[in-house]
């Protein structure tokens, strides 16, 4: 008997979701979606090139340092001051952007 009370309960529930699954395979595609995650190698590669990037960029930006340091060192007075008007080592920040004009609401 408590058999027969379970079945009556869960029987009617499979019934209506087969039926449902059936109708949506007209609509949708009901089979389990195909998601591809991206592998951790390739995460790892990048981020090592880039770290190996970076560390030659900084390498470079070193020794052109220490050349412009020794090309002053090398030059007279004039023409010293003359170099430092057409290349400082330090470049002014950019101005920040305008602001977005505010909207005026007309109210009719």
């Amino acid at each position: 008997m408590l058999y027969i009370g379970v079945l009556k309960r869960v029987l009617p529930f499979f019934v209506t979701f087969a039926a449902g699954l059936f109708i949506a395979s007209f609509f949708v595609s009901v089979s389990s979606p195909s998601v591809s995650f991206p592998r951790r190698g390739h995460k790892f590669q990048e981020i090592k090139r880039l770290r190996e990037e970076v560390r030659d960029l900084k390498r470079t930006n070193c020794e052109l340092r220490k050349q412009l340091s020794e090309a002053r060192r090398n030059m007279d007075e004039t023409s010293a001051e003359k170099f430092d008007l057409y290349f400082n080592e330090e470049v002014p920040a950019p101005p920040p952007p305008p602001r977005a004009p505010r909207r005026v609401t007309v109210e009719k």
